[in-house]
């Protein structure tokens, strides 16, 4: 291309971007109805709202300067071209459980709807997904309850085994957060897919994977550069290769191969309609179980290793308790059910990290009905917002809240109902909360019983936004224990 196109095609990619971020958040607007009676706040900028405050600063700061500006109960403001009023503190976030599916349906950010578009085209309003709808596929055969992953606990246990064998073992430094990913990946793409032994095939679904979780709460434009054009050809990557495993797997079963996984499941059952669901839609409702089990526990794993790491006491005590359960253990033994329910004080840890870097940000839920709260109302198609920031560090439910302090979960202790909610709270706690625990739990098993370390950069800065990440890493030094 000669220069001077290049110099033409630059100026004419930005006037493009900003016509289409115009033309998204004025057809997706819905802020003409505005009663009198509105909660405080503001909505920011004409047309982007302060959707660009919302993505690039982290959660406690954006909600808590308003807390502090506004109302520490409630604020109104105007996110990804949408009004939205955000709940805060313990009686937002208990209000907003206590009436799921009465004031509120589940809503999804226009980028995720894109992401993941075959998933949300059953109805004209293809942001808003009833309960039921959301899990009555993978919780039909009950594949997510304690009974059955009971039963997957010692492929856990094996697989964990052989990730830290294949990227742990002999080295001298590691970088954590990308390793939980590749371990995350490894274990879901088991458990969802039946994926084994096939490790080019998951290091390529955590890079797609890692790309895609970046667009998931961004401004839906796709054009060549921008944050949401990468996510877009990564989901076309990422559909591709599991419509791949779709044909595998139809031909392995055709062949009478047996396979017991969620994805199997959705190809050869039908729903409470009688559909069957079609291979494109599998292929996006697994990539959507893929996405929410991906960044919130490597997130989550990554940080309970820095803090550990930072903080050797505490990390000895961890030590004793899962040695105490390796050594009832025979050799070559794996870990089962029981040995979990005795991790008792290495929860309490993994609780306190995530009350200090919530691995679950926030969710959007959309309004189905005009209500008032607090004296202010709230009209019919408006968002909600509710984010653990507004509770996890606030000094009335957790004295001294930066501080790391397990003890706050210590012998039975818990803090208030709704303060810390790492999994969400009423119907739509996280259907996946007992595999994240018993995936986090067996991970640390295994880390903390053969490694000791200290942390390179105690002072990683973290990306802001929705799905916060590190943005260098977590880099730690090993020796074996």
């Amino acid at each position: 291309m000669h220069m001077e196109n290049l110099n033409l095609f630059f100026p004419v990619s930005v006037l493009f971007a900003i016509c289409a971020l115009l033309f998204f958040v004025f057809k997706h607007s819905k802020s003409n109805y505005k009663p009198n009676n509105l909660p405080p706040g503001s909505f920011g900028w004409p047309i982007i709202g302060e959707t660009f405050a919302f993505i690039n600063e982290t959660q406690q700061r954006f909600v808590g300067d308003r807390m502090k500006r506004h109302s520490s109960k409630l604020f109104k403001t105007s996110i990804f071209g949408e009004p939205t009023v955000v709940f805060c503190g313990i009686s937002g976030h208990k209000f907003i459980s206590s009436n799921e599916e009465k004031l509120f349906l589940a809503w999804r950010p226009h980028s995720m709807q894109k992401l993941f578009r075959s998933s949300y085209q059953k109805a004209a309003s293809q942001a808003t997904i009833p309960r039921a709808d959301a899990v009555q596929i993978y919780r039909a055969p009950g594949f997510l309850k304690p009974e059955a992953l009971v039963r997957y606990i010692e492929t856990m246990d094996t697989l964990v085994q052989e990730h830290l064998k294949l990227h742990w073992d002999g080295k001298s430094t590691v970088e954590v957060y990308h390793l939980a990913q590749l371990l995350v990946m490894t274990l879901s793409a088991r458990f969802f897919t039946g994926l084994e032994d096939n490790h080019g095939r998951t290091e390529r679904f955590t890079e797609l994977m890692n790309i895609i979780t970046s667009g998931l709460h961004t401004v839906p434009l796709s054009v060549p550069g921008t944050t949401f054009y990468r996510a877009m050809k990564a989901a076309d990557a990422m559909r591709k290769e599991v419509l791949l495993l779709i044909k595998e797997k139809k031909e392995a079963m055709s062949s009478g191969v047996q396979m017991h996984d969620i994805m199997s499941f959705m190809l050869f059952n039908a729903d409470p309609t009688g559909r069957f669901v079609p291979e494109n839609e599998v292929a996006d409702k697994i990539m959507g179980l893929m996405a929410g089990g991906f960044h919130s526990p490597s997130m989550a794993t990554s940080y309970l290793i820095k803090y550990l790491g930072e903080n050797p006491e505490i990390c000895d005590k961890v030590r004793t308790e899962q040695l105490e359960i390796a050594r009832s253990k025979q050799s070559g033994e794996a870990l089962n059910w029981d040995d979990m329910q005795k991790m008792k004080y290495s929860w309490g840890v993994a609780l306190e990290v995530m009350r200090l870097v919530p691995p679950l940000q926030g969710t959007f839920r959309e309004v189905i009905t005009d209500f008032t709260y607090e004296g202010y109302t709230i009209p019919k198609g408006w968002k909600v917002y509710w984010s653990a920031s507004s509770t996890n560090k606030i000094s009335e439910y957790f004295p001294a809240p930066e501080e790391f302090d397990p003890t706050r979960f210590e012998n039975g202790k818990a803090p208030p109902a709704y303060s810390n909610i790492p999994f969400g709270s009423g119907p739509r706690i996280c259907p996946g909360k007992e595999y994240a625990r018993l995936q986090l739990l067996c991970s640390l098993h295994h880390i903390v019983t053969k490694y000791k370390w200290d942390v390179i950069n105690p002072n990683v800065k973290v990306a802001g936004g929705m799905n916060h990440v590190p943005e260098e890493g977590i880099h730690i030094r090993l020796q074996p224990c």
